[in-house]
Formats: structure tokens, C-alpha cells, sequence
């Protein structure tokens, strides 16, 4: 008689997008989790569907005490019990009942491996549970803030201290696992077991000529003398039901395939490896070994056009190209191999994760002030703030500029890493409105890129601080009279198989006809996966605030749930003055579409980023740049990287971060402070120095 254990569930369905009632029994001998749509259908031998147990995870959600999935044979079943406690009744019975038949298929004695997958699965799932962990960590610094008595702030102090050193234990821990299976795949991979790896989001997804075995228990093993006997519950276990083994259907399945499961989580394919070498370029221009002089301050009067000529077109004098795009979509996932192996070369058991020294063949061939010009990749929209009539109007424009912002600043799927920018480096461009010609337009004489029509956007950045790093930028258009300053200082932080970048700073979008200021913060970035093919997601809470019309808007960027969910996700809502309820709320996926919903009932797309045109920035030729101009800073790291010689773009890198090293070192024996080119510090911001809405002032007087 097989031991049984049964009761009713809700489980999810896409066909009906809800939560539907079922009836479940567990048969621990069968390893099989059947459901039918009451217990009357049931005693009738009316099954709806059924998962089979042999090889499945379990997964919770530590956000929801109610829930949990079962994933196995490539899909994952949602449930949902009354409380906690029921919940974890069934969970102990089917973990249980998973371990029994996972342990069954090749016997106790015979010593089976593990099927990479599986293991994959499983180390996945620890990193997300670590995320929760670092997450929870947080409290401590609550309590301590809040703690008045001596006695016991210490033992708070204490507690988080022992368990700060358990959580970097637990992130070795993962990477030294991480290192063991890529070490085992290339291994196997040289002796031709392996034909191709095709890592998604952490997961080892087989080829499609590769077989799937499941040989590896997939859940927590239990201790010595647990021994398996039938999982005993408090819900009925009724004598009446005969299930017999030989009724285990090969796969799961449902009475509506696309029922309840998250198909695409688990099949995804990688991109085959390209072999991406540009010749294209001459070499001479680019390969000569920069000036050996220092990065001083300009003299005020130096013409930052001074090496531009008369009579030229706009052709000969900007180049609009992207080193980016001559990169293919993903690269070689071969050449990620070599990345891992690179940064597990370098970890030992013990030592700071965020010394590890990232290799030059995962740089994105520009600079990190470069990719804060990815602001204003879509420039119409930002000077179309100051064109509406309405605060209102203007409002909900400044979010749709600041929700287009982020998307151009990736190009393919894998994250690359910018350059860290050299003190001192400055990056200028502009960009062309559509429609705008510039020919015979008046040229603006003062401010970023003083040499381009007045009704261009134009931008620059520097790098204002090393330690700590901070980027300081600002972006205008003269004759829609708005101006935008920022400053963004970085501190990374190691996640275990992620690594997140908080971003701390802020920016300013004035629009100088009206007086207005809207303040706004950045989302943090995360690297995602960064030991097999990383990608980048943005998480957090911004805020966009106008001190004078009292509008404001809150934004979340979610960051992608471990079960289920989907990348990317945003959700916004915009205020009125002391209104506690929004007058619009938005949501979608800041790189894909964005759809707005009014209080009045209407609906409509807010952003499609998509069909958005990326107006593609101007930047002043190498031959034209002054020195300590971003791309002619690190032209030589760029080129080499361009024709895959890793050696000579580590070499030029070195070169660069040496000579900093070095002023830095003769300023200190000098007792020299120094000196920045373009901002100056305002309080905790960094502020431009000579600002659109300073030069329109000093002109009335």
C-alpha cells in the first residue's frame, strides 16, 4: 500500500491567470504529486495533471510565507497553501519524497555524480538565498542606531560582526564551488565530453545533442540517521488510494500545457561563438604612445577648439562612430571561460573578493564618462521638457526623458565594464536635434562645446575624484534654456556570484524660463552571473522631486525575482502637490516598453524604448582632442583591444594607471592639491562652473 499524503492547494494558471483550488495527493512510494479539481474527482481516479518528483527543486520565495515551486522536467509549477505551517508540511514531505527517487535511481552504494545542471540549479539557489541574507544584515544597523543600553548594543555589535564573517564564508564558499565546475567543464570540455557550454543567467543549459541525466539529489541531503521513512503529516493520509509505480508518467504534465509553468526559465539557448577581429583603421593613428605630459589644469584662456579649421563640414569634424558597435552580440562564450578562469586565478580562500583585478579583454572600450553621455541618447526628449506649458506637463516629461535614459548605455546582452577614468579626464560631445541642420545657425561661444550651434545639446564630464571615485557631468541646450549637472561616485560591492555598484549622488534638471529644479537620484547597478556570461540589471528606489511646483515621482527599479518574474522591470508614480494618491502611474521594463495609466481612466504607452531613435552623440576627432580627452586618453587600450591584442591593451592600461600612480605621489611629496578643470565642490555636490543659467545671468547685468 503506498504511503500517501494528501490536501488541497491553489496552484497558478497562465490560462486563467489566478490562483485555482486542486486537490493534491503525494505519493511517496510513486514520486508522484497528483492533483484533480476536487477530492470527489479524485476518488473517481479523475487526474488533472501530475508532477513527477525524481530530480525536482523545490523553491521559496522569502517574501511570501505561503508559496513555493516545484521545477523539473524544464518547467516550474506554482503553488499556494493556506499558511506558513502548511506550507511546510509539504515541503518536508516532498523534499522527502524527492530524495528517496533521486537517491533510488542509481542506488545508495554507487557512487553517482552529479549532473552539472543540477549542481548549477542548486548554486544558483544559494547565492539568491545569500542575497537575502546581505539584505537582512541591514537590520542590525537599524537595532544598534536605536539600542541606548551599553550591555546590549554590544552583543548587537558582536552578533554582527560574527555573522558579517559568515556571510564572506558563504560567498568563498560559492565561488570556490563555482571554480571546482568550471575546472570539472574544462576538463571535460578538453576531453571532448563536452561539446559546447551555453550558461544563461547562472544556469548550465545542456546542447541540444547533449543528454540530460539527473543523477544528483537535488534538495538538502539529510543528516546522518534521518533515515527516509514516509513523511508524516497532520493533513489525511488515507488507505483507500492505489497508486501504483508503473502509473509514473514519463514526464510531468497538465491537462492545458501551458497551464501554470515558467517554460522559457529553463530552455534557453547561448549564442555560438564569433570570431570578432577589426582591421579596419589606421593603425598609425591610433598606436603611438601618449604624451608624457602630466594632466595639469588648462590655462583658462586655452581654446578648446584650438586645433579646428575653417571651412571644414560637419564630417570631416566629429565622429559619430561607437566603438561599441563593431563588438558582436555576445562574443565567444569560450572566451568567458577565460574570463572565469582569469578571476578564479586570483581568489584565495580568505582574501577581499573586490582586490580581484578584472581582466583588460572584458573592458567595453570607453570610458565610464563616455557612458554617462547615455543620458541624453534621446536629446529631443530631454529639451522637450522646457517646451511644455503645463508644471504638470513638465513633471511627467522629466520622468519620460529620466526612463529613456538608462537603456542605451547597453549594447548586447553580456556586461562589459567601462573604463575607470583617469583624474582629471574630461569627455565632450554633442548631439544634433532632429531636424536641425545647424547650417548657418548662431554658434554659442561659452559653455561645454563652445563651437556648435545653440540649439544642439551639448555635454561634458570629468573625473573629479579618485579616491573616492567620482564622475561629475553636465548637459545643456542654449536655446530651450535647460541644463541638467550630476556627479555619481561608485561603490562596488562583492555579491557573491554578483557584484553590486550603489550609485551615491544626484542630478539637477533646470529649466531656466520657469525656475525650476528637479532634483533626482540613480538606481544601483548589478552585475549579474558574473562567473559564467554576466548581464546587467538596475534595482532600487529613485526619487524625482521639484521644490517649487511641489510635483514629484517615485521610481522602483525591481530587480529580477530567483523564481519566476521578469528582467528589468520599472514602476513609477507621479504626484501632485501634498496628494498622497498619484495622478499616473507607470510600469513596464526600462529597456523595452513602458505603459502609463492616468487617474482619469485613460491608458497609453508611456515609452517604447524600442522605437525610440538613439541620436548618436559627436564627438571631436582623435586628431583634434586634446590629451587628457577620454578617447584620446585611451586610445592605444581601445585600438588593442579592436584587433583582440589583450597583451598590448593591458600593457597601454598599465602605462595610463602607472603615470596617475606616479603624479599622485610627486603632488603628496609637494604637498600640491589638485586642481579641477571644469567643476568645482558645492557643499556635497560637484558643480559646473560655468552653467547656462550663470552666463545667462552675468549677460542682463
Amino acid at each position: 500500500m503506498a504511503s500517501i499524503m494528501e490536501g488541497p492547494l491553489s496552484k497558478w494558471t497562465n490560462v486563467m491567470k489566478g490562483w485555482q483550488y486542486r486537490w493534491f495527493v503525494l505519493d511517496y512510494n510513486a514520486g508522484l504529486l497528483s492533483y484533480y479539481t476536487s477530492k470527489d474527482k479524485m476518488m473517481r481516479g479523475s487526474r488533472r495533471g501530475c508532477v513527477r518528483l525524481r530530480g525536482a527543486v523545490i523553491g521559496i520565495d522569502d517574501e511570501d510565507d505561503s508559496t513555493f515551486t516545484i521545477t523539473v522536467d524544464q518547467k516550474t509549477f506554482h503553488f499556494q497553501a493556506r499558511d506558513a505551517d502548511e506550507r511546510e508540511k509539504w515541503i518536508h514531505a516532498l523534499e522527502e519524497t524527492i530524495l528517496r527517487h533521486t537517491l533510488q535511481l542509481q542506488g545508495l552504494d554507487s557512487g553517482f555524480v552529479p549532473s552539472v545542471q543540477d549542481f548549477d540549479k542548486k548554486l544558483t539557489e544559494a547565492d539568491a538565498y545569500l542575497q537575502i541574507l546581505i539584505e537582512q544584515l541591514k537590520l542590525f544597523d537599524d537595532k544598534l542606531q536605536n539600542c541606548k543600553d551599553d550591555e546590549q548594543r554590544k552583543k548587537i555589535e558582536t552578533l554582527k560582526e560574527t555573522t558579517n564573517s559568515m556571510v564572506e564564508s558563504i560567498k568563498h564558499c560559492i565561488v570556490l564551488l563555482q571554480i571546482a565546475k568550471d575546472q570539472c567543464n574544462a576538463e571535460k570540455h578538453a576531453d571532448g565530453i563536452i561539446s559546447t557550454i551555453n550558461p544563461v543567467d547562472a544556469i548550465y543549459q545542456p546542447s541540444p545533442l547533449e543528454p540530460v541525466i539527473n543523477t544528483m539529489p537535488t534538495q538538502t541531503v539529510l543528516p546522518p540517521g534521518s533515515g527516509h521513512s514516509p513523511p508524516s503529516s497532520s493533513l489525511t493520509s488515507p488507505s483507500h488510494v492505489n497508486l501504483s509505480p508503473n502509473t509514473v508518467p514519463e514526464f510531468s504534465y497538465s491537462s492545458s500545457e501551458d497551464e501554470f509553468y515558467d517554460a522559457d526559465e529553463f530552455h534557453q539557448s547561448g549564442s555560438s561563438p564569433k570570431c570578432l577581429i577589426d582591421s579596419s583603421g589606421s593603425a598609425s593613428a591610433l598606436t603611438h604612445s601618449s604624451s608624457g605630459n602630466s594632466l595639469k589644469r588648462p590655462d583658462t584662456t586655452e581654446s578648446l577648439n584650438s586645433s579646428m579649421s575653417n571651412g571644414t563640414s560637419d564630417a570631416d569634424l566629429f565622429d559619430s562612430h561607437d566603438d561599441r558597435d563593431d563588438e558582436g552580440e555576445a562574443g565567444s562564450v569560450e572566451e568567458h571561460k577565460s574570463v572565469i578562469m582569469h578571476l578564479l586565478s586570483q581568489v584565495r580562500l580568505g582574501m577581499d573578493l573586490t582586490k580581484v583585478v578584472l581582466p583588460t579583454f572584458i573592458l567595453e572600450r570607453r570610458s565610464l564618462l563616455e557612458m554617462y553621455a547615455d543620458f541624453f541618447a534621446h536629446p529631443d526628449l530631454f529639451v522637450s521638457i522646457s517646451d511644455q506649458k503645463d508644471a504638470r506637463d513638465r513633471m511627467v516629461q522629466v520622468v519620460k526623458w529620466y526612463l529613456s535614459a538608462f537603456h542605451a548605455g547597453r549594447k548586447g546582452s553580456v556586461a562589459k565594464k567601462p573604463y575607470n577614468p583617469i583624474l582629471g579626464e574630461i569627455f565632450q560631445c554633442h548631439w544634433t536635434l532632429p531636424n536641425d541642420t545647424e547650417e548657418n545657425a548662431e554658434l554659442v561661444s561659452e559653455g561645454p562645446v563652445p563651437w556648435v550651434s545653440k540649439n544642439c545639446v551639448t555635454f561634458v564630464a570629468e573625473q573629479v575624484s579618485h579616491h573616492p571615485p567620482i564622475s561629475a557631468f553636465y548637459a545643456e541646450c542654449f536655446n530651450k534654456k535647460i541644463q541638467f549637472n550630476a556627479h555619481i561616485w561608485t561603490k562596488s560591492k562583492f555579491l557573491g556570484m554578483s557584484i553590486g555598484v550603489h550609485n551615491i549622488g544626484q542630478g539637477c534638471v533646470s529649466c531656466l524660463d520657469y525656475d525650476e529644479h528637479y532634483i533626482l537620484t540613480f538606481p544601483n547597478g548589478y552585475g549579474r552571473s558574473i562567473l559564467t556570461v554576466p548581464w546587467v540589471e538596475l534595482g532600487g528606489e529613485c526619487n524625482i522631486n521639484c521644490s517649487k511646483t511641489g510635483y514629484s515621482a517615485n521610481i522602483v527599479f525591481h530587480t529580477k525575482p530567483f523564481y519566476g518574474g521578469k528582467k528589468h522591470r520599472i514602476t513609477a508614480e507621479i504626484f501632485s502637490p501634498n496628494d498622497k494618491k498619484s495622478f499616473c502611474s507607470v510600469e513596464g521594463e526600462w529597456n523595452g516598453v513602458m505603459y502609463a495609466k492616468y487617474a482619469t481612466g485613460e491608458n497609453a504607452v508611456f515609452i517604447d524604448t524600442k522605437k525610440l531613435p538613439i541620436i548618436k552623440k559627436k564627438v571631436r576627432k582623435l586628431e583634434d582632442q586634446n590629451e587628457y580627452e577620454s578617447r584620446c586618453l585611451w586610445k592605444d587600450v581601445t585600438f588593442n583591444l579592436k584587433i583582440r591584442d589583450i597583451d598590448a591593451a593591458t600593457e597601454a592600461k598599465h602605462r595610463l594607471e602607472e603615470r596617475q600612480r606616479a603624479e599622485a605621489r610627486e603632488r603628496k611629496e609637494k604637498e600640491i592639491q589638485w586642481e579641477t578643470r571644469l567643476f568645482h565642490e558645492d557643499g556635497e555636490c560637484w558643480v559646473y562652473d560655468e552653467p547656462l543659467l550663470k552666463r545667462l545671468g552675468a549677460a542682463k547685468h
